[in-house]
């Protein structure tokens, strides 16, 4: 029996539903494990069907490829090299597990099912899967690893069982999707298990994007003493050996050096620019196309992309009215200079006249209003989702989480697109992302360094320009207070008298709540866009549209 035990860790991104392809990524890793000289080959949550699979599961074939695929692993491990933790989906005795299987010696040695289902947030896990029961510690090459699930460690039970039954070294495997604010969660519930349980603790995370939710990586490990003896790269596939010797006092890892933690505006750039990258290229877009208009969303959206995809792969539109004032045009073009895209323009006046002149004689003497505003928009919208059809090049549409949350948008309009990567950001982090892009380089971006924006684009009062003299303040209320009220309602689902005695005017907060909930149909008719907090509108924020509970406005 050996007194040492090398983890390799393999932070992967992986692709839902390509099974071959997640095989490959899972073999790549461990020749690279085995060069290192590893025993062991962490992989991350249902590496092999990918996270999260969603219905995929409910196919037999899917489930049936996903097992013959770790049938293939295993025989892999014939030669000797390193062992493998690998998660897929797993039907056993008539019950669909989301599993961990363990090879070794050209087998399957174990198979572990998680026991803890999450079903909250983006998670949906009760409805395909079935839990587990309490797991055994794994038996590996004479060390007792307590193999765990994501959730499993998220509460105690796990950790406590595999501890009791003689686990040395928590190992959980995961698929944890990055919110702001993530990190230290994580951080401290894995302190809990470390302190409840006397084991060190190690977690393995995947990254990389997958619709709307982004995986950040940040994979660590902790000894038995609390102290962090590895931290990997976020936002980046990575590979990372830890050595564990057998102590008197238990397992214990060699530290590694630590790289500093990011600033929180460096984590949710670069969250964006991962999810719209990897929305585009596993999906085979050749690139994006979006609207410029010498305001602070589209600029910001167009760097993201630039980052994401590289200048050459990045199209902008600017489609000026009788209403765009002489400083946005200069602006947009001076957005595309900086970022070094192609910028075409495509005056809409004549299609706005030609739908005027068409809609004249039904509009029976009515004065003009809110119509002809969205119909500027829906212009612009058609001339988007022309290009895009012709050129095949992905709509990046620009609204940010603020405007999404009261209905500022217009269905058919700037709402159209195949993706949005401010949609979980509200307009008070638009403005501190642009300023905090403009001053820094995100690692492994594909922009230019230095500002990607003139510094009016950031100072200007934000206005749609759909009349004269427009700011978007005329129809909200500031930013500031718009955003810190949305965050009560949406993030904290806090009441009026809640919001009021925290210092909001009452008729502010009422008025925000019916825009809100009346709202929810254009919300239901947005396209995907990068989750960032916590309740983001889609997966994890799910409203009736028609909805007769008006009390909280009462």
């Amino acid at each position: 029996m050996t007194d040492t035990l090398t983890l390799a860790i393999a932070q992967l991104d992986l692709h839902v539903g390509a099974i071959d392809r997640n095989l490959a990524a899972i073999r790549a890793a461990r020749a690279e494990a085995a060069r290192r000289g590893a025993d062991m080959l962490v992989t991350p949550e249902l590496g092999i069907a990918g996270y999260p699979p969603e219905d995929l599961v409910l196919k037999p074939a899917f489930v049936a490829a996903c097992e013959a695929a770790a049938a293939e692993l295993a025989a892999d491990t014939a030669d000797g090299g390193p062992g493998v933790i690998v998660g897929l989906p797993w039907r056993a005795e008539g019950a669909l597990h989301n599993a961990a299987f363990v090879l070794d010696g050209g087998r399957i040695i174990a198979r572990r099912a998680k026991h803890e289902l999450p079903n909250y947030g983006v998670f949906d896990e009760k409805r395909v899967f079935a839990p587990g029961p309490a797991p055994g510690p794994v038996m590996f090459r004479g060390f007792r690893l307590g193999v765990m699930i994501c959730e499993d460690w998220w509460l105690p039970a796990v950790s406590e069982t595999l501890a009791e039954t003689g686990a040395e070294l928590l190992v959980s495997i995961n698929g944890s999707p990055f919110e702001d604010g993530k990190l230290g969660v994580r951080l401290q519930l894995a302190l809990n298990r470390v302190v409840e349980t006397g084991l060190p603790f190690v977690f393995a995370a995947m990254t990389g994007g997958q619709d709307e939710i982004v995986f950040d990586g940040a994979s660590f490990a902790l000894n038995a003493d609390r102290s962090l003896a590895l931290r990997m790269p976020h936002f980046r596939a990575a590979i990372e050996t830890l050595v564990w010797k057998r102590t008197t006092t238990g397992l214990v890892a060699e530290p590694h050096v630590l790289p500093p933690e990011p600033e929180r505006l460096d984590l949710v750039y670069r969250a964006m620019v991962m999810g719209l990258a990897d929305y585009v290229n596993k999906n085979g877009f050749p690139g994006v196309i979006l609207g410029l208009s010498g305001g602070i969303d589209s600029a910001l959206s167009a760097a993201v992309a630039v980052d994401a995809l590289g200048p050459a792969r990045v199209r902008a539109v600017m489609m000026p009215s009788r209403y765009t004032s002489a400083h946005s045009l200069e602006d947009a073009a001076a957005c595309a200079d900086l970022l070094g895209i192609r910028c075409d323009t495509v005056p809409i006046g004549g299609a706005t006249e030609a739908f005027a002149a068409v809609l004249e004689p039904l509009y029976e003497g009515r004065t003009p209003d809110i119509t002809e505003e969205n119909i500027q928009s829906r212009a612009r919208g058609l001339i988007l989702m022309a290009l895009s059809n012709k050129l095949g090049h992905m709509v990046l549409t620009t609204g940010n989480k603020s405007e999404m949350s009261v209905g500022y948008a217009t269905l058919y309009g700037d709402m159209c697109g195949g993706y949005s990567v401010l949609k979980d950001v509200y307009k008070t982090t638009v403005f501190a992302l642009s300023h905090w892009r403009n001053a820094n380089r995100p690692a492994d971006a594909l922009g230019p360094a230095g500002a990607v924006m003139p510094e009016r684009v950031i100072t200007k009062p934000p206005s749609a320009e759909l009349r004269e003299n427009q700011t978007d303040q005329d129809s909200l209320p500031p930013y500031d207070v718009l955003d810190a009220v949305l965050e009560g309602l949406v993030e904290g689902e806090k009441s009026i008298e809640e919001l009021v005695a925290a210092g909001h005017d009452r008729a502010t907060v009422a008025r925000v709540w019916k825009l809100l909930d009346r709202a929810e149909y254009k919300r239901r008719q947005a396209p995907p866009g990068v989750k960032i907090t916590a309740r983001a509108f889609g997966r994890d924020r799910r409203y009736p549209i028609t909805n007769g509970f008006t009390r909280l406005v009462g």
